[in-house]
């Protein structure tokens, strides 16, 4: 008999300290601390777990899951009772694919199924199921059914080859992602660490190590400061960016406390918007902003 497995938080036998979320087709990058409290996860133990990854998972992680196995196995011996089951364990990084994963900027490259959609999903809006929020999707824009980061993910509709590689680009990208951060951070300073890394994701190397735009040459900070999001204090800082080719882009992290309520546990929204008449207006950043809502 076929079962599927219910998503929710599992063990990540690359980190024994972790848990991987499994959104109930395939796992995604967002992790949390062992035994976390607060956000939803498989409430029966016996429940049926997610299919091992694929070939990408790493030595490590294979050793751990052999570990695990022969402990297993060693516990039915002793108890006299053998179960057959197809249990499996996520591996690290940021999700297992069944082919080597395209640039972040091309969605609809990357084989993989998006978490982002539920049955109930409101077709106007982007719902992010772990974090608990919902995102307005503008005319215009619609969600990535196979998102790199394998997070939920809105794209601008139209595309186009990006300088440098023969990926297909979108002029604007919007993506959700959880945080665990200790107790000492804030929103602002989560923003002001996530910006780096959204800027060189999104204009300057993918994660197959292409250069789309031929690379980041430089970046200022063009704005930032606090804003409510969902009814939590947040805050954003936003770049531009210079590329060797291209038009260059607006980079925007924004950062507030998540509606799961978890202790630590922050949402970033990142945005890339491509500059130039081509690219989608800033005030939409604004509009998304302001129409993000708690499904919870």
């Amino acid at each position: 008999m076929s079962m599927t497995t219910p998503p929710g938080w599992y063990p990540d036998p690359a980190a024994p300290s972790l848990e991987r979320w499994w959104d109930g087709a395939a796992w995604t990058e967002h992790t949390r601390a062992a035994g976390t409290p607060g956000a939803p996860g498989p409430a029966d133990a016996a429940a049926p777990q997610p299919p091992a990854p694929t070939g990408e998972a790493s030595g490590r992680a294979k050793v751990v899951a052999l570990g695990a196995a022969g402990l297993v196995l060693v516990t039915a011996i002793v108890t006299g009772v053998f179960a057959l089951g197809g249990g499996g364990e996520p591996g690290p990084g940021p999700g297992p694919t069944t082919s080597a994963p395209e640039s972040p900027t091309d969605p609809e490259s990357t084989p993989a199924t998006s978490p982002t959609a539920s049955p109930t999903t409101d077709t106007n809006a982007l719902v992010d199921q772990l974090n608990g929020i919902s995102l307005p999707l503008l005319d215009g824009w619609e969600r990535a059914e196979r998102p790199a980061d394998r997070v939920p993910t809105a794209v601008t509709e139209d595309e186009y080859e990006c300088p440098g590689t023969t990926a297909l680009c979108r002029t604007g990208r919007v993506g959700t992602y959880s945080v665990t951060a200790d107790g000492n951070a804030t929103a602002r300073s989560v923003a002001e660490q996530d910006i780096v890394e959204a800027a060189e994701r999104a204009y300057d190397r993918d994660s197959i190590g292409r250069r789309p735009y031929n690379g980041m040459k430089d970046h200022r900070e063009v704005d930032s400061g606090r804003v409510e999001v969902a009814g939590a204090a947040g805050h954003f800082v936003r770049w531009r960016v210079t590329t060797a080719s291209g038009p260059g882009g607006y980079v925007q992290s924004l950062a507030f406390p998540a509606p799961s309520g978890a202790a630590g546990s922050m949402v970033v929204v990142r945005f890339a918007f491509d500059a130039g008449p081509d690219g989608p207006p800033l005030s939409a950043i604004d509009r998304i902003t302001h129409g993000i809502r708690s499904t919870r």
